[in-house]
């Protein structure tokens, strides 16, 4: 009659297989896709809150940033990126870099908070970028934009953050329906994407703004609603993105969400899985 494994010996290899499982998704992680859930409206509408999408990192090759974070603030974690790739950290290199293109969506690092972002690169190192009355203006040449109609959603709490969108036709009550106006703006390439507007503010007149060698100028396709580089670093903002900060491109959404879980069956959006990004 055989005898019986150990329960000791099951459990080391309980703990061997988990841990292997954790190195093996994370050196997937660290190398290949990273996942990203959209957390605000700051990209609608071409990415909506609950949004869920892998990030490519080979696009423009590794750096510190790389490296994921680990924050679990339910666990009392909050492991930097810097903490555990920091020797890669300086010069603004990359390894195996490739160069990003005007239009792309990224993620990226905060350059002073460290967390996440996305948004759309448009200004490349060595242009002068600048808004003018909502219009985008790059190298002195206002980027083309034509009327696309409205974009509508529901004027109610998005995502585990429970947001609430920003209405052009506001203030809006619970359930009634949020419009915000749409345009399609193409750049000097070619890339053409929508961009919304909900009023006018501070952040449709800007400096003009220099992107310093190395490093991008992003934007929100949500231009009323986004924190990006038109917000100097100093007050809050993203301010230029060093090239080295650059985690990975945006390509295609793989899941999508509407409501305050994933678990929740009935809030998917079925015509948003594998939908390519603009």
């Amino acid at each position: 009659m055989a005898a019986e494994p150990k329960k000791g010996n099951a459990i080391v290899e309980t703990v061997k297989t988990v841990v292997y499982a954790l190195l093996i998704a994370g050196v997937f992680r660290t190398l290949f896709f990273q996942p990203f859930w959209i957390p605000s409206g700051s990209m609608k509408d071409n990415l909506l809150i609950g949004d869920f999408l892998f990030v490519n990192k080979m696009a423009y090759g590794y750096s510190y940033a790389s490296c994921p974070s680990i924050i679990i603030p339910a666990l009392g974690l909050n492991i930097d990126a810097e903490d555990i790739c920091g020797v890669l950290d300086g010069e603004n290199t990359r390894f195996l870099a490739g160069e990003p293109e005007r239009g792309d969506v990224a993620v990226f690092r905060h350059p002073v908070t460290g967390r996440d972002f996305i948004k759309r690169l448009i200004g490349l190192p060595g242009d002068t970028v600048q808004m003018r009355d909502g219009v985008l203006y790059l190298n002195g040449t206002a980027v083309p934009r034509e009327a696309a109609g409205v974009f509508e959603e529901t004027a109610a709490p998005q995502g585990p953050q429970r947001l609430r969108p920003r209405c052009e036709n506001g203030p809006v009550g619970t359930g009634g329906t949020c419009t915000k106006s749409r345009a399609i703006e193409t750049l000097p390439n070619g890339v053409s994407y929508s961009v919304l507007n909900i009023a006018s503010q501070g952040s449709d007149n800007t400096p003009l703004y220099t992107v310093p060698e190395g490093h991008y100028f992003f934007m929100g396709d949500n231009r009323d609603n986004s924190s990006d580089s038109r917000y100097p670093q100093q007050a809050g903002g993203v301010g230029f993105v060093p090239y080295e900060n650059l985690i990975g491109r945006a390509d295609r959404i793989m899941f999508s969400s509407a409501g305050r879980s994933m678990l929740f069956f009935w809030t998917w959006r079925g015509d948003r899985f594998f939908k390519g990004i603009e």
